[in-house]
């Protein structure tokens, strides 16, 4: 059996918080795939279904996110799950907007969730990371995690949880390269790639006089008569 995680902050006014990414992805899998409707269970709400012939636990932690390791590792103990057989999905500060990488192991990154999950059942599973960018200051963290995700997201944020449901049972079966080429094709299809920087003023347009020049070799001066004689003082050369 398989346990899939998100991580989030439960109740309605959390639910679109960058914080909460965790949540939206266990929720798009579950709608794909046609899970169980959500119950209550180990201070979670969890949903059952099956990925290829692997059946899996879908598991929304409801203990805030600083306690999620309290149920998940009770929905472990209880179904006896292996660490190799646990994903989590959260939000990562410090990897671009829509961009998402998995690793085994590791340290929590300052992530609360993950600390808690690290406390109560050990560190060797698997993580899949969501980045949701780095505000640039320390210091706006905090109403940037717990803030919602903002418009200029939407374009890669839908596409890149669509991706991970429909492309789940490749991560299932133990695919993590496949799977993270899946989203990032997903993403990439929906223009610029996410942190990619764009130049902030358009290329200055010549005007029309300049373009109107001709580029070729400055016209010869003439040597003698009254325009001669004119430029010769403008220019300040001697007869």
């Amino acid at each position: 059996m398989l346990l899939i995680a998100g991580l989030g902050n439960p109740g309605q006014q959390y639910e679109r918080h960058r914080h909460n990414v965790g949540f939206m992805a266990a929720d798009a899998i579950a709608r794909r795939h046609s899970f169980s409707s959500w119950s209550k269970k180990f201070n979670a709400l969890v949903a059952e279904g099956r990925l290829g012939g692997e059946k899996v636990l879908l598991i929304k932690p409801q203990t805030f996110m600083n306690l999620s390791g309290q149920a998940i590792g009770e929905a472990m103990r209880f179904y006896k799950i292996d660490l190799d057989d646990l994903i989590v999905f959260y939000d990562e500060l410090d990897l671009a907007p829509g961009k998402l990488r998995i690793k085994t192991g590791g340290g929590s990154g300052g992530h609360n969730g993950i600390k808690s999950i690290d406390a109560h059942c050990g560190k060797d599973y698997r993580r899949v990371r969501i980045g949701i960018g780095h505000p640039g200051d320390k210091a706006r963290v905090n109403a940037h995690v717990l803030g919602d995700f903002a418009k200029a997201d939407q374009p890669w944020l839908e596409p890149m949880l669509d991706a991970v449901a429909d492309n789940i049972a490749m991560l299932a079966e133990g695919d993590e390269s496949g799977f993270m080429n899946r989203i990032s094709l997903a993403v990439k299809g929906t223009g610029a790639e996410p942190g990619e920087k764009r130049d902030s003023k358009p290329a200055k347009k010549q005007s029309h006089i300049r373009q109107a020049r001709q580029k070729g070799p400055a016209a010869p001066l003439p040597e003698s008569g009254p325009m001669a004689a004119m430029l010769k003082k403008l220019l300040g050369q001697k007869e």
